[in-house]
């Protein structure tokens, strides 16, 4: 997806409108942007910008992104890239934010600080005043005060019903049924809080500033269990000793979690499976299966 002429007038008069300030796009770079969307830095001499864009009928993606930064920004816990504006035309939609010069290397301590402050943050229910996505695959946000439900209906459910639809073996519908029906024996004792989560929070979805600030970005936010966004840090690596051990000094994870990141991490499993297909099917069914092998009835 290229920025033409008329987009890039549509987007500068986007950008002018939401802050204020006449905005006229003259430099364009592309840049990473995940999977999902095609990204850009477009600017002038005098400012620039972070834009995502994708198909027009994303907009509502974009949107909930744009809402969750400013839900996360208002916690002042923990620094996001603050969300410019949203729009479309008939072809593409964009979500406009600042850009931020971004290094790999930083306070690890202060990530995990600002994490464990982020999710101490609290609701009086589960889930979103909104649904959202998580990758391109819709996110099913309905508000309840029953944690096991939701993350078994709007989670592991939803996944296992998406799917079947894409011709997934029997075997992983049948074990994924089973841990639905016994899911509660992983929560004896234990009684989550509705803490606000990033949502999506993998390696590649945090960075850091010049000065060696934590940034995080690219969030799929709900309030939910504070352990999934723990346990999704576990799943694919990416973050240190030094971002759990502080995690931990301030608030520390309760006994079972180091089963039940596998309960939570088979979500993102199955979502990379519906998502790109492949071995995650055989990874699924490990997760599973193993579940139900340490499962306390």
């Amino acid at each position: 997806m290229t920025i033409n002429n008329q987009l890039r007038q549509e987007i500068s008069d986007s950008i002018s409108r939401a802050t204020g300030q006449s905005f006229h796009i003259e430099k364009i770079s592309g840049t990473s942007g995940g999977c999902i969307n095609t990204a850009y830095i477009v600017g002038n001499d005098n400012q620039s910008y972070f834009i995502k864009t994708n198909r027009s009928d994303s907009i509502s993606m974009f949107e909930a992104e744009c809402q969750a930064l400013v839900e996360m920004a208002k916690t002042e816990t923990i620094r996001v890239p603050a969300p410019v504006c949203t729009g479309r035309n008939s072809d593409t939609s964009w979500l406009v934010m600042e850009n931020l010069q971004l290094q790999n290397h930083g306070n690890q301590k202060q990530l995990g600080q600002q994490l464990a402050a982020m999710h101490q943050v609290t609701s009086t229910q589960f889930g979103w005043l909104r649904d959202n996505t998580i990758g391109s695959t819709p996110q099913i946000n309905t508000q309840g005060d029953d944690w096991i439900a939701f993350f078994r209906d709007n989670r592991l459910g939803y996944q296992l019903s998406l799917a079947a639809k894409n011709g997934c073996r029997k075997n992983l519908q049948k074990s994924g049924e089973a841990l639905m029906e016994c899911i509660d024996d992983f929560f004896t004792g234990y009684e989550p809080l509705p803490s606000l989560l990033h949502g999506d929070l993998w390696g590649g979805n945090y960075a850091f500033l010049q000065t060696g600030e934590a940034v995080i970005f690219d969030p799929a936010l709900y309030y939910g269990d504070r352990e999934t966004d723990i346990a999704m840090t576990e799943l694919f690596g990416g973050f240190s000793k030094e971002f759990r051990n502080s995690y931990e000094n301030c608030w520390p994870l309760d006994s079972g979690y180091e089963t039940r990141k596998h309960l939570y991490n088979c979500y993102h499993v199955l979502n990379h499976l519906n998502l790109f297909g492949g071995g995650y099917a055989l990874q699924a069914e490990n997760i599973i299966n193993r579940l139900l092998s340490e499962r306390n009835p």
